[in-house]
C-alpha cells in the first residue's frame, strides 16, 4: 500500500494528496496554480535579496 501525503492548496487551502496523479500539485487546480502565477508576474509575491541591475546592450558591446 502506498500512503500519499496530503497538503493544503497554497492558493485555497483545499486538502490535496501529493502524488503523480496531481499534475497541479501544490496546487489543487490549474485554477489555483494560474491564481498563483498571476500573483507573483504582478509582484505580490517576491523573494527577497539584493535588486539586479538592468542592462542595456550597450553593456554587451564586443560580446559574441
Amino acid at each position: 500500500m502506498i500512503i500519499s501525503k496530503v497538503i493544503s492548496c497554497p492558493t485555497c487551502d483545499k486538502r490535496v494528496e501529493w502524488n503523480d496523479g496531481n499534475k497541479f500539485r501544490p496546487f489543487c487546480c490549474e485554477r489555483c496554480k494560474l491564481i498563483d502565477f498571476g500573483e507573483w508576474a504582478n509582484g505580490k509575491h517576491v523573494i527577497e535579496g539584493e535588486s539586479v541591475s538592468q542592462y542595456s546592450d550597450d553593456d554587451n558591446e564586443g560580446i559574441q
